[in-house]
């Protein structure tokens, strides 16, 4: 009796040695943590959501842990990468775009003409503002000149800075979900619900360059557009508010959800070819906006049919899986979507009501 049970207490943690061991393995290759990985059939149930992924979860992780994971090689690591990226870079574009603002280059000139301190502030001045793509003029100015200068007004940039601080915002929350969401339930739906949101307000803020820019001289059709959208986004997002909309059952039905958000510029974007028809640069925004509904339709198909990993589980499990691409399609039609509104923005530049 004694003895047996001493060889059933001696077993179990030579049992979970080699089930540590087993699962701390795809780790190895970047620096050891105490925690481990698990496989599907052992996540929690409010995990358990792309049965194709078979190996390489982190479950139940302390937040420290998880936050250092984005430097371990687990299959959530390219999902906080991909948007982590698109994160930064948007960033980057949005930093470039204020450089180029008439109103920021204007009021640096004024500062800087107003104030001179040596001869090495006009060298710097020329260097920075003069590669801004010639908005300004360094010459020397009279004080009525300044004065016109801080007081036109050229066209509104705020509907562009709109686009760029809702796909920061997507691809932040995003990125923070897919780092965090293992930690505990709570902290999961939270993060569930935060990326959804993330999702709507970027499907949001694509709607109003395009759409403010094509109808500067109609405000009533900017309002009902506009308008219609952020309803029809506040309405997505409260109801994805609820638990039982982040399960796995749902998936189709959230991709439906935010599927009806796109389609809906379809009525806008109809409406503003019609009223630009002759605007030479109408191709050109056409054409963008069509790869950005082919880059996010992509995205929808491998986000909701779950391929290639449904073919072969278990070998996309690291990289390559839907989610993954899905990440990188989203990245490219934001990016897509960012030029067709440049087009818009030097369209309104060159032409007014």
């Amino acid at each position: 009796m004694d003895s047996t049970l001493d060889s059933k207490l001696v077993a179990k943690p030579v049992e979970a040695g080699k089930l540590k061991k087993r699962v701390r393995s795809p780790s190895l290759l970047l620096p050891s943590s105490s925690y481990g990985l698990v496989s599907y059939k052992e996540l929690p149930e409010y995990m358990k959501d792309n049965e194709f992924i078979v190996n390489y979860y982190r479950a139940n992780w302390p937040l420290r842990e998880a936050l250092f994971s984005i430097f371990r090689w687990h299959n959530e690591t390219l999902n906080v990468w991909t948007h982590l990226f698109g994160f930064v870079l948007f960033l980057g574009l949005t930093m470039a775009s204020l450089i180029e603002v008439p109103q920021v280059l204007d009021l640096i000139a004024f500062i800087t003409r107003s104030f001179p301190v040596s001869g090495n502030i006009n060298v710097s001045q020329d260097l920075v503002l003069g590669t801004a793509s010639n908005l300004i003029d360094l010459k020397p100015i009279t004080a009525s000149e300044s004065d016109i200068t801080l007081t036109e007004t050229p066209v509104t940039r705020w509907p562009f800075y709109v686009l760029l601080a809702g796909s920061m915002f997507c691809l932040l929350s995003s990125s923070i979900c897919h780092l965090f969401s293992c930690h505990s339930h709570r902290l999961n739906i939270m993060l569930m619900r935060l990326d959804y949101t993330g999702i709507a307000i970027m499907i949001i803020a694509t709607f109003f360059p395009p759409v403010y820019y094509s109808f500067p001289c109609d405000p009533q059709w900017q309002f009902i557009y506009l308008g219609g959208i952020t309803v029809l986004g506040l309405f997505t997002i409260v109801t994805l508010l609820s638990p039982a909309m982040s399960t796995n059952k749902f998936r189709p039905f959230r991709a439906l959800l935010f599927a009806s958000m796109g389609l809906f510029g379809i009525v806008p974007g109809t409406h503003a070819a019609i009223a630009n028809w002759s605007n030479p640069r109408r191709n050109i925004a056409l054409a963008y906006e069509f790869a950005t509904s082919i880059f996010y339709i992509t995205g929808v198909m491998f986000y909701v049919s779950r391929v290639p990993e449904r073919f072969k589980p278990g070998w996309f499990d690291l990289a390559g899986h839907s989610h993954q691409i899905f990440h990188v399609m989203v990245v490219m039609g934001a990016l897509a979507h960012y030029g067709a509104s440049l087009v818009f923005l030097d369209w309104r530049n060159h032409q007014s009501c």
